[in-house]
């Protein structure tokens, strides 16, 4: 496990017993620490005196392998699916992926008064989840998903960060196969939870956009009673996604719902309007680009008012609001302009990002990596992508990679076929776009790099940027 799962400031303390009756654990030989344990880790290298070490077993690694070692670092106990010949209290149970998320309900349930908001969506929901954290962390202390810790082992162990202190969590849930957003939302336990969009993030796992809809609908399952359901009006799956609603209290955003934008102004790096919610109505400048955005502030605002906050607070948070990295952050290097949009990638945020590029300056370059999870799609996705992108108002589009080919077969029967093209690697794309650059001196260039996480676009754009 190699994700940043640790944190830095200090965590409510678990016992023996707590342990064991989160977990429905033993310890082994009636052998049980005293005192009281920090913190329950999944990354063997950061575990110390003081720590609870939780073996998972991976389709390519088993964290059992690693107990000796952390005894060697200071660790005392750890949570096992059998006994091991190793000098360490040793908690056992039947399935360690599982006891991380009773763990992580556990710790979620000690905390009663606590406001939680659950969102998913095929795109979206980083920036969506970044806007929530911006109203509600002015106001309380505020738990935010960090990174993509977004799975049915990234939220249990979000959960386990929960201190007495907080007031709202924002919990971003990730679907890769039907029943993980049934299993990680029980966790969660959401007073207010909703879906964003159905897209096709995914379409390989769920066999078409239905499968989607039916995995991200499993979200509603664990609403409070008194809670809220949101959901996106203007979704080909809106229909399908009101029929797996079970609370009472509903709120709907978009341009058919209850909290939607009129007046709306496109600036290259930022946009304004006229915010409209059953609460009243306000003028919103948020500091974020593209109507993709405008969509992602209506949901954020739908969220935060379902949970009792008021306007005049969701409007200021909004207004403060900082991307994620990867997420359409605007770099100016020397004269020229680096949007980095690389954070990961599906069709409909790779035309969202386009338009975005298409607001921009001088000569508009899109730099696109493939993108993955698209299953049988995927040549189909790529070439309607690369016949749409070759349509927008950009003057070069740049693909990389094993379906840059297919791009190009799209783009070859749009309005200008000459627009794209292909290369298999980034180590051939980089001599095209340093001799674009060359080519088009003095003029400024506005490029953007986009794809999914493999494809480590960011990799690229450095290159390029080291290059000026």
């Amino acid at each position: 496990m190699h994700t940043s799962t640790t944190s830095t400031v200090p965590l409510a303390p678990w016992d023996a017993s707590q342990l064991q009756q989160a977990t429905q654990g033993y310890w082994h030989n009636n052998r049980q620490p005293e005192g009281t344990i920090k913190r329950i880790l999944t990354d063997s290298r950061h575990a110390e005196a003081g720590d609870a070490f939780l073996a998972l077993k991976g389709e390519r690694f088993d964290a059992h392998d690693f107990v000796a070692q952390v005894v060697q670092q200071g660790c005392q106990v750890a949570i096992v699916e059998q006994p091991l010949d190793v000098d360490i209290f040793q908690l056992i149970v039947s399935d360690t992926r599982l006891a991380l998320g009773a763990l992580g309900a556990y710790r979620r349930q000690q905390y009663p008064k606590l406001q939680v908001i659950a969102l998913t969506g095929s795109s979206g929901k980083t920036t969506t989840k970044e806007m929530l954290g911006s109203i509600l962390s002015r106001l309380a202390p505020t738990l935010v998903t960090r990174g993509n810790l977004n799975n049915d082992l990234g939220v249990p162990m979000m959960l386990l960060e929960l201190r007495p202190e907080h007031q709202y969590a924002v919990m971003e849930l990730g679907a890769s196969h039907q029943g993980e957003i049934d299993y990680t939302s029980k966790l969660v336990q959401p007073h207010v939870a909703g879906i964003l969009n159905i897209g096709t993030a995914h379409l390989g796992e769920f066999g078409g956009r239905d499968g989607i809809c039916r995995a991200k609908s499993e979200i509603y399952q664990h609403i409070a009673v008194d809670g809220t359901a949101i959901l996106p009006a203007d979704d080909d799956f809106t229909d399908q996604i009101k029929q797996a609603i079970q609370t009472q209290k509903m709120l709907s955003f978009g341009q058919d719902g209850e909290i939607y934008a009129t007046s709306v102004v496109l600036h290259a790096q930022s946009s304004e309007f006229d915010l409209h919610t059953p609460q009243g109505q306000a003028h919103l400048s948020l500091p974020f680009a593209g109507e993709h955005n405008v969509q992602n502030a209506l949901a954020a605002t739908a969220f935060a008012l379902a949970i009792g906050i008021d306007l005049n607070n969701i409007v200021q948070g909004l207004s403060a609001a900082q991307g994620a990295k990867g997420r359409l952050n605007f770099i100016q290097h020397g004269h020229h302009l680096f949007i980095d949009d690389t954070y990961n990638a599906n069709p409909g945020s790779m035309r969202a990002a386009a338009g975005v590029l298409a607001q921009q300056t001088g000569i508009k370059v899109m730099v696109t990596g493939d993108i993955g999870e698209l299953g049988d799609a995927s040549m189909l996705e790529h070439t309607q992508l690369g016949h749409d992108l070759a349509n927008e108002q950009l003057d070069y589009i740049v693909a990389v990679g094993e379906f840059a080919g297919a791009m190009q077969q799209g783009a070859a029967s749009s309005d200008h076929p000459e627009k794209l093209k292909a290369f298999t690697t980034q180590a051939q794309a980089l001599p095209f776009l340093i001799e674009l650059i060359q080519q088009h001196q003095p003029q400024s260039m506005s490029f953007l790099f986009k794809g999914s996480r493999y494809t480590h676009m960011e990799t690229l754009m450095a290159d390029l940027m080291e290059k000026l």
